[in-house]
Formats: C-alpha cells, sequence, structure tokens
C-alpha cells in the first residue's frame, strides 16, 4: 500500500508502530535512523536512540546524514546536513554505539549531541506491498468516499501510536483535531503523489471523534 514512521518505522492498518517523537518536525526528504545522545568511550563513539524498525541495515550503510533536529536549529547550530562516514557501530543497552570517519574524541563527539542520523527517502528499506511509512502520510489529504460524493475530512498531521491496538490518524479538519482509526477495513487507497488517502469511514465516526463545539 505505498511506504509509513519519514520516519523509518513501517505501519500496517489495523497495526501500532512504535513511539518515536518529533515525527511531525521531520523534515520529508529524509528518513531518521537514530538521534544521538552523548559520547560513548574515548574514541569519538556516541550513543544514540534507535529511531527505525531495521537497525541491522548499520551494517549495509557506509554513507549517513547528520541533520540538526529543530531544537538544535534553532540554538544556532547550521542547518545543513552534514554526510559522514560509518566507521564502525553495534547495538547497546537497548540504543546503538556510532563511531563516524573524523570523528576521534570525546570533544569532538560533544559537537554531535543532539544530531539525527538520517539517510534519503530513497535509501529507505523496502516494505511489503501492505506497510506504509507513517512519515508518508503526514500532510495526506484525508477523504472519505464512503458516499456517493467524496468528502474531504481533513489533512493528516500526525499518527498516534499509543492509543490502543490500532493507530488513530490525528486529522486536523475544519473545525479542529478528528481521530480516526487506521483500519485496515476502512481503508481503499493511499496514493501518494496526490497526498491522498481515501477512506470508507462508518457513518457518523468523524462526527464522534471531532471536538465539541462551544
Amino acid at each position: 500500500m505505498g511506504e509509513a514512521h519519514a520516519s523509518g518505522s513501517p505501519l500496517r492498518p489495523d497495526e501500532t508502530a512504535p513511539q518515536q517523537a518529533g515525527q511531525a518536525e521531520r523534515q520529508p526528504q529524509w528518513t531518521w535512523l537514530a538521534r544521538i545522545r552523548r559520547p560513548q568511550g574515548r574514541k569519538g563513539e556516541v550513543f544514540a536512540d534507535i529511531l527505525t524498525d531495521f537497525p541491522e541495515k548499520f551494517a549495509e550503510r557506509r554513507r549517513l546524514w547528520l541533520v540538526p533536529e529543530g531544537a538544535s536549529a534553532k540554538a544556532g547550530r547550521s542547518a545543513a546536513p552534514r554526510e559522514v562516514a560509518l566507521a564502525n557501530h553495534w547495538l547497546h543497552k537497548g540504543g546503538i554505539v556510532l563511531h563516524f570517519s573524523g570523528i576521534d574524541s570525546i570533544s569532538a563527539a560533544e559537537t554531535l549531541a543532539g544530531l539525527i542520523v538520517a539517510i534519503s527517502r530513497a535509501e529507505r528499506a523496502a516494505l511489503a506491498e501492505d506497510e506504509t511509512y507513517i512519515g508518508d502520510l503526514i500532510e495526506c489529504e484525508l477523504v472519505d468516499v464512503a458516499g456517493t460524493t467524496p468528502r474531504v475530512v481533513g489533512v493528516i498531521e500526525d499518527v498516534d501510536r499509543t492509543a490502543g491496538p490500532v493507530a488513530l490518524l490525528v486529522v486536523r479538519g475544519g473545525d479542529g483535531e478528528i481521530l480516526v482509526p487506521f483500519a485496515k477495513s476502512y481503508l481503499r487507497k493511499i496514493d501518494l503523489e496526490a497526498r491522498r488517502v481515501e477512506m470508507v469511514l462508518p457513518e457518523g465516526l468523524v462526527d464522534l471523534n471531532a471536538p465539541e463545539k462551544a
């Protein structure tokens, strides 16, 4: 059904994906793999949180990009992505240790804290037919095609993966935020080129999940 957590985390309808902070701030050309937290060791290694469902792919990736997250850029750090060579890596205590060529000291590693390790969207891992990268759903128009005339529900702003067994699309409608289950039985089509998601929604669902009017 196309590629879903710009992410580096795939999502099927009727499924919950891992929580990944900052999804709405992600730049659309990048897929995030890890967030650098701190130096690890004395030779320039850094410890990072894993933001991908495919950490084993680090073994195949020798060229990566370091991309400032919103807060890092606002703090005065250059917003220009920086290409780096991955010299070594290993999993460690729920995260990953990365060593980039040219980063050979603790002081050099400290300058990388807060940066996002990313690849271009074109390099993302291939997904099964019924999987979608969460980031691809963001800013798509959600259209209800249950009736004879398609009805625009709003624009998908985020995906809530913590509300229950089924992920919820957080949709910005004309009257505010609307929550729509990303259920396979509702889904009809995802057209990423047109930035459009078509679903057959049960009667009253949009009104039930819409904000109350004063």
